[in-house]
């Protein structure tokens, strides 16, 4: 069996109980060495075989788990956050089922939602945004037409764009050329959750300046939208002059509970 564990944003603590205990259990580990945090599979048992992803190709480490399902052996491959964004997961698992190879996925904590953590602020505020876009610049993967950095900004959503921040200066300028005003409040979240982990805020009109100061060229989000400011509406949720099915509002404005 072979299981994809997402292993979290980097603090070897926010990986879930589940992917932790497969790791432990494990006899075949391979990680994408250049992204996972060694400390995620501290654990493991002494006599694991340990492969790094990060100079292999997909045959290679289909191979391996291959050879570990003849020799009745389980294999935790483990991914970065969670392996349904950007894990490059999909591939791997259609060559299991190729191949007649058993496999789960358990998910983990993605770097976005760290870096929301980080930051202490909510992507879905009312009165500001409702929606969240996840997405990248196009570079080696390429990147569909409709979905290019122009024409989603003209949203207005929280965004949070990935693998994009070595380009940060033409991002900047494409992001308002789509619709986001210069003063639009950005953020930079380098390593979230790591003990590394850098944040640089700003808006869309400094913040390329400010993170090409700090020297950050790649391992980072960038999260752009009015949810980084300070201004939103109450959620209804909480109000005390609504109902839902929990509790009733009161006509002097209390509520009471159901």
């Amino acid at each position: 069996m072979v299981y994809f564990i997402g292993a979290g944003p980097g603090d070897p603590e926010l990986i879930t109980v589940k992917g932790k205990r497969r790791i432990e259990e494990a006899d075949i580990i391979i990680y994408a060495g250049s992204l996972v945090n060694p400390q995620v599979f501290a654990g493991a048992r002494p006599e694991a075989r340990i492969y790094n992803s990060a100079s292999m190709t997909l045959s290679q480490v289909v191979s391996i788990m291959e050879q570990g399902e003849k020799e009745g052996k389980s294999t935790a491959r483990i991914h970065t956050g969670d392996p349904s964004l950007y894990g490059a997961v999909r591939e791997q698992m259609a060559e299991l089922e190729r191949l007649g190879i058993g496999y789960e996925v358990i998910p983990g904590v993605s770097s976005f939602l760290a870096a929301a953590a980080s930051m202490k602020r909510e992507y879905t505020l009312p009165g500001v945004s409702q929606t969240v876009i996840l997405t990248r610049m196009e570079g080696r993967t390429p990147v569909p037409e409709k979905e290019r950095i122009e024409k989603l900004a003209g949203h207005g959503a929280s965004m949070v764009i990935f693998l994009s921040v070595g380009r940060i200066e033409e991002l900047c300028t494409r992001l308002q050329k789509g619709g986001y005003r210069p003063d639009t409040p950005a953020a930079v979240v380098y390593k979230a959750s790591w003990t590394e982990e850098k944040i640089v805020r700003g808006t869309l009109a400094d913040v390329a300046e400010k993170v090409i100061k700090a020297g950050i060229e790649k391992t980072a989000l960038v999260a752009v939208g009015e949810f980084l400011g300070d201004s939103f509406e109450l959620s209804r949720l909480y109000d005390e002059g609504f109902s839902h099915g929990y509790r009733q509002a009161m006509p002097d404005g209390g509520a009471e509970l159901i």
